[in-house]
């Protein structure tokens, strides 16, 4: 672990946190799962536990941006179905994290994610849009819970999500905004975890706040960029940046198993 003095003044904390920061402010002011590239980022840097840790606050302070922005605009029904699975979710993450193989997540993770992704494409190809579905509520219910679940792991909780809201084919609007406040949820649910784990230590409280002007910047900055994308291009970046990141989370996984 870095020691206080040293942490800012180490070229790798700036050079790889600022663009991880910058990512997660840009997927929080709605290009959702660009964020999630920021942790495997952030762990070039630092150990992935502290990595996370660093993010949390960060995560937490750009959700209030988040939150305030589209406070008007979200859909009740996915949050009274995937937030009370999803809070499992995070409990089971922590209760489990010393059994549960990180690795064969993460590579699950990734092939949904591209199998996902590829084919809401396929069936867009030729058109602006993939067309609209509604999986059943009981399938949101199950996307919640593993949100949860690896999002308290390595905070990767958009590709669960996603599969169950994205073919919904929300209004722009209703889509960002009922995801920002769903991860500013999830993200609080998981503080009491990470301090029992006692990883809010002074070390990763000062990255944070070295951070933080760029984390608030960046977050603003996403705000007012989607709000000027069509809905369908939005929707289209956001599936083929999920096969980017399936194939992250593949690499991510695989990695560690070798």
């Amino acid at each position: 672990m870095i020691p206080d003095p040293a942490i800012l003044h180490d070229p790798w904390f700036w050079l790889l946190g600022i663009p991880a920061v910058i990512m997660i402010g840009l997927g929080k002011g709605g290009f959702i799962g660009v964020g999630t590239l920021a942790m495997p980022v952030m762990a070039q840097a630092m150990p992935p536990v502290q990595a996370a840790a660093v993010l949390l606050p960060l995560l937490i302070v750009q959700d209030a941006v988040g939150v305030w922005s589209f406070r008007h605009s979200w859909d009740r029904r996915i949050m009274l179905l995937m937030l009370p699975s999803a809070v499992v979710g995070v409990a089971l993450g922590y209760l489990f994290a010393t059994s549960l193989s990180e690795a064969w997540i993460l590579i699950a993770l990734g092939l949904i994610s591209i199998l996902f992704a590829g084919q809401q494409l396929w069936m867009g190809r030729g058109r602006r849009a993939a067309p609209r579905h509604v999986l059943p509520g009981w399938v949101g219910i199950g996307c919640g819970a593993v949100s949860g679940l690896t999002s308290q792991i390595a905070h990767a909780g958009a590709p669960p999500y996603q599969l169950w809201v994205m073919p919904q084919r929300l209004p722009r609007d209703i889509f960002v905004g009922t995801t920002v406040i769903f991860f500013a949820a999830v993200n609080w649910v998981k503080v009491p975890a990470y301090a029992a784990m006692g990883q809010f230590t002074p070390v990763n409280l000062i990255a944070a706040a070295a951070l933080m002007p760029v984390a608030i910047a960046a977050t603003f900055t996403g705000v007012w960029l989607v709000r000027k994308v069509d809905a369908d291009r939005l929707y289209s970046f956001v599936y083929w940046l999920t096969v980017l990141l399936g194939a992250k989370l593949l690499w991510d996984g695989w990695s560690r198993l070798t």
